[in-house]
């Protein structure tokens, strides 16, 4: 393993290449006519362009990517997440080109992928699923008996896929008919397969999920659990590690089963498997979910709380070698809470904001981590996923990390796109979510009628800026309001040893 080629863009590949970069190897990137300039081709080794802007054209392209791996000579590639992380048909044409893919072999994706197979597998080994029907008769008259014999609140879910796409809460089995053609003509879409499965629906409950590893070697290990109950149309937008509805007994059988249905399935490298965990019970009752067979977006709250780097784990066990780690050598240290920062306008129902960004400041300080490809000019384009940043705080307590969290945001300035900023501040910031009060209905409950407060006009935003630039005195940008500041408010203050003569 020399030369790496990572099929992705944005931050992950970003995340990659820093980490190739340590272990000495060449990497190669790829990249769509947008992102000619961005972050992941200037930091490469070498980049090749792969097609026009839409994904379909470039970074969903088997037939391309493989050109260029050949043209590259690389040996390895290296999927990142979304995009072809979870393509069997993309993991096994690596394979026959004598490529190293890094994930599980197409046989283990296939299986796990079909969520019918995955939710079979788990029940073969006695690992709790929610009531539902995955038969392979999936008429809409024998869905309509099995809805009954469920009965509601159901959720219907896309079997060849996850994402919230294809899925729908019925409440009331008159709605069923017209939740099933939406659902099959999304996941048709999504997908390119109609299959639709139902489920119970639990309204009050933790998504949980738990960080697997395994080798060649037939070794699977667990780096324990991540909350990620704050969803937004079943999108993360929150995740924490270690979950706070978690005790040891549970997280001791949460892990176990996890590991269990990894074994099962021959699993290698790093993936996720998720649960369902009933938030009010006396006794919390857990149910699996799905397995996602890549590295999550939300790795980096796992790795601070393990202190170890999960792409260099995944180049380990792709080259053949036994996991360097045994469970027992593995424990859990303080607390990381990790946000989304997004293109999106909150103001206009999260509607995405493409643009170029016209000033960029990451937040920095202890216990803070930013994981972004964005620098000040970037251009966040309209056809890939709107994440600009990840941010993560750490701390010894939960308590600590949402101290750091909550000041990192406040020093995170972008200017150019809108930005969910403010909606995250006020989740983190809000009683329920420092109680730890937390489940899938979370932003339901609390957050319908949250409004954004009013911007600055952006050229205010920009002069600010600049001014920042020019000596790092205009209070505004340092977390505080100009309006509550003690500090004098003349120009003359603010622009330091420049006079007028």
């Amino acid at each position: 393993m020399k030369r790496v080629l990572i099929a992705n863009r944005g931050e992950i590949a970003v995340r990659i290449l820093r980490t190739c970069k340590e272990m000495g190897f060449h990497t190669i990137a790829v990249y769509s006519e947008a992102d000619r300039d961005a972050l992941h081709v200037a930091l490469s080794d070498e980049a090749h362009l792969l097609g026009p802007a839409p994904a379909r054209e470039s970074y969903l392209n088997i037939e391309r990517l493989l050109q260029v791996a050949h043209h590259a000579r690389a040996d390895t590639v290296h999927p990142g997440y979304g995009f072809l992380s979870e393509n069997a048909d993309f993991a096994a044409a690596c394979r026959a080109q004598g490529l190293t893919f890094v994930g599980p072999s197409p046989e283990t994706i296939r299986q796990l992928g079909d969520k019918c197979a995955a939710r079979a597998l788990a029940e073969r080994i006695a690992v709790p699923t929610v009531p539902g029907y995955t038969e392979d008769d999936m008429s809409e008259r024998r869905l309509l008996r099995e809805a009954k014999r469920i009965g509601t609140p159901l959720i219907l879910k896309a079997a060849g896929g996850g994402g919230g796409r294809g899925m729908r809460i019925v409440s009331d089995l008159v709605q069923l008919p017209e939740a099933l053609a939406a659902a099959r003509s999304e996941a048709l879409a999504a997908f390119g397969d109609e299959r639709i499965f139902l489920e119970r629906y639990i309204p009050r409950a933790r998504h949980v999920e738990v960080q697997i590893l395994g080798d060649f070697q037939g070794n699977v290990i667990h780096l324990f659990e991540r909350e990620c109950s704050v969803q937004r149309r079943y999108q993360k937008i929150v995740e924490e590690s270690p979950s706070c509805g978690v005790n040891a007994t549970l997280r001791e059988a949460l892990t176990e089963a996890a590991v269990r249905i990894a074994k099962a399935a021959n699993y290698v490298g790093a993936g996720t498997v998720e649960f369902l965990v009933e938030a009010n019970a006396a006794e919390p009752r857990f149910y699996f979910l799905e397995v996602n067979t890549r590295l999550q977006v939300e790795h980096p709250v796992t790795e601070a709380v393990t202190g170890l780097d999960l792409v260099r784990l995944q180049f380990h066990v792709a080259q053949g070698l036994p996991l360097p780690y045994a469970q027992e050598d593995i424990s859990l240290m303080g607390h990381a809470i990790e946000v989304r920062l997004c293109a999106e306008d909150p103001a206009n129902h999260f509607l995405a904001s493409p643009g170029t960004v016209r000033f960029w400041q990451a937040p920095e300080g202890p216990g803070i981590r930013v994981d972004t490809a964005l620098e000040t000019g970037s251009f966040v384009s309209p056809y890939y996923d709107p994440l600009l940043a990840k941010i993560i705080a750490f701390g010894k307590t939960r308590a600590e990390a949402l101290a750091r969290l909550e000041r990192a945001l406040m020093e995170t300035h972008g200017v150019g796109v809108k930005t969910n900023l403010a909606y995250l501040l006020d989740i983190i910031r809000h009683r329920a979510f420092r109680e730890g009060d937390l489940s899938t209905r979370f932003l339901e409950e609390h957050f319908t009628e949250w409004k954004a407060f009013a911007e600055p006009p952006e050229e205010v935003l920009l002069a600010l800026a600049a001014t920042s630039l020019e000596g790092d005195r205009v209070p505004a940008l340092r977390g505080a309001s100009l309006l509550n500041s003690q500090k004098p408010l003349s120009p003359w203050y603010t622009v330091g040893r420049w006079r007028n003569t």
